[in-house]
């Protein structure tokens, strides 16, 4: 079976330099299924502040709880933008990427890899959910809410890289598993 890595970002902004401070991947192969959640450094001179607060960067990222004043909180600890690249190759290796607009996260971890001396050996062949839901529904359905609207799914932690992968999964799954 060729993998499938159900992949999701939170970025800096939607401008072309975008940078990742948050992915999440869902690797599902011959080996069963698997999460990863990364918070990578940011440096936040060209970070558009709608999309941190989108996100949640000041109430989750490590660095974003201690520059708003917020308490720390046991979390996971920020990756190395080298180790994230790292990791990020291997999960992605082979694999069909998956996601609510991959392209938007290809673009992101593309140039993650390529800044640390990888290339992107995922397929080619990207995987939209919101494409596969508005096709099974014969209509544009929209982003990734109104897909779980639409298939009747609940979401937790939307806007959050694992909740919208995991939305990704499951929207993924009732429409290629049939469960229209």
């Amino acid at each position: 079976m060729t993998p499938l890595v159900f992949v999701d970002c939170e970025t800096d902004g939607l401008h072309p330099g975008r940078r990742a401070w948050e992915i999440a991947m869902i690797r599902r192969d011959d080996d069963g299924e698997r999460e990863c959640r990364m918070f990578l450094p940011l440096d936040l001179k060209f970070a558009d502040p709608a999309a941190l607060k989108i996100g949640g960067f000041w109430d989750r990222h490590p660095a974003g709880r201690k520059i708003s004043g917020k308490p720390e909180q046991p979390c996971e600890p920020v990756t190395s933008v080298h180790d994230a690249a790292k990791k990020v190759m291997a999960w992605t290796f082979g694999a069909h990427l998956i996601g609510a607009n991959p392209a938007f996260d290809a673009q992101v971890l593309e140039r993650l890899l390529r800044s640390e001396g990888y290339m992107p050996q995922w397929h080619y062949r990207l995987i939209d959910v919101e494409a596969l839901t508005s096709g099974a529904f014969h209509r544009i359905v929209g982003g990734l809410a109104a897909c779980m609207e639409t298939l009747h799914l609940q979401q937790d932690d939307a806007h959050t890289a694992l909740g919208d992968a995991r939305a990704a999964r499951a929207v993924y799954d009732a429409v290629i598993g049939g469960a229209l």
